[in-house]
Order: C-alpha cells, then structure tokens, then sequence
C-alpha cells in the first residue's frame, strides 16, 4: 500500500474523489477487461510489462477504495499531502509593513483582489516561538527572519508574511 499512496488512486481509475463506488466499480472494470494479461495476446515485451504494471496499478486501486473504511482513510491521507504542499507565494510582505487591527486584534494587508490578508499576534508569537526552539543551535545568528504563508480572503493569492526573529508585535491585550 506503501507505493499505491504515492499514486493519486482516482487518477489510475480515471476517476474522481466524487464518484461512487458504482462508478468507481464500473471504471475498475473497464480498466481490468482492457489491461488483463490474458488479452494480450502478441504484444512486444515492453507493452506487456507496461499493460501488467497497469492492471496491477489498477487492482491495488480498487483494492483500497472499494473498501468504505480504507477509502475514507485514504482521502484522508490524500487530503493531508494537498495541504502539506507549498502554496504558489505572489510576494513577500513586511510584518511592519501590515496595518495593525486594534479592533480584531490582527495585522491586515490589502490584495490586489480587493480582500485582504490577516495574521493575528498570537499566530506570529507561536511562529516566532516555534523557531526558536527549532533553531535554538542556529540563535546567535544575526539578521535571522521568520515568516509564514497567509492566503487571500477572497481570492487564491497567498503572500509570505515575514518578521525579525526578535520582533516585538503589537503589546495590546485584546479584549475577546
């Protein structure tokens, strides 16, 4: 199961996350009846191996999203990798260069959309806390930065929010 989940299992399917598992049931078997080793016939080696590689694909495939529990797990899992992936960043702000929100008790920023960005104090207090602990070996370094990736409100942009390490954040106590 180890390399099917490297594999988008729908994608070997031809299938989406929204289809049933009719439909799921229904593409499978399209896929087996085309990639079987007993329809073959007189292909090249390479063909055959490749069409194999592809039956099994497809078989480990249904294996795991036919099943309600292992599906559900699976987009689970599935679902984590998209969020761990890198955000496409479209630039890079100054914390100092955000608008402090005395009201919400967050920084602001302007997109281009029209929305906004935001990232509270206590988001850049745990930020910079967690870092430097990570980076405790590396603290006597001088200049460093922290930062993190905030999205658009309204649209998909993100911008990488950066700070000093030692930065000192808006020291207000936000009534909540």
């Amino acid at each position: 199961m180890c390399e099917a989940a490297e594999k988008d299992l729908y994608a070997v399917l031809g299938a989406s996350p929204s289809d049933t598992t009719q439909q799921l049931r229904h593409r499978y078997q399209q896929l087996i009846l085309q990639y079987h080793p007993d329809r073959l016939g007189g292909v090249c080696p390479s063909e055959a191996e490749s069409s194999v590689r592809t039956f099994l694909d497809v078989d480990a495939a249904w294996r795991i999203l036919s099943d309600q529990s292992s599906r559900r797990q699976y987009d689970q899992q599935r679902r984590a990798r998209e969020l761990k992936q890198d955000w496409p960043v479209d630039s890079t702000v100054f914390l100092e260069d955000m608008t402090w929100d005395q009201d919400e008790c967050v920084y602001t920023y302007c997109c281009r959309c029209g929305g906004g960005f935001s990232v509270s104090e206590e988001e850049v207090e745990q930020e910079t806390h967690r870092r430097q602990w990570d980076d405790m070996e590396e603290e006597t370094k001088q200049g460093q930065h922290r930062g993190v990736v905030i999205c658009c409100d309204t649209c998909s942009l993100s911008v990488y929010v950066t700070w000093p390490l030692h930065t000192k954040t808006q020291s207000l106590k936000c009534q909540e």
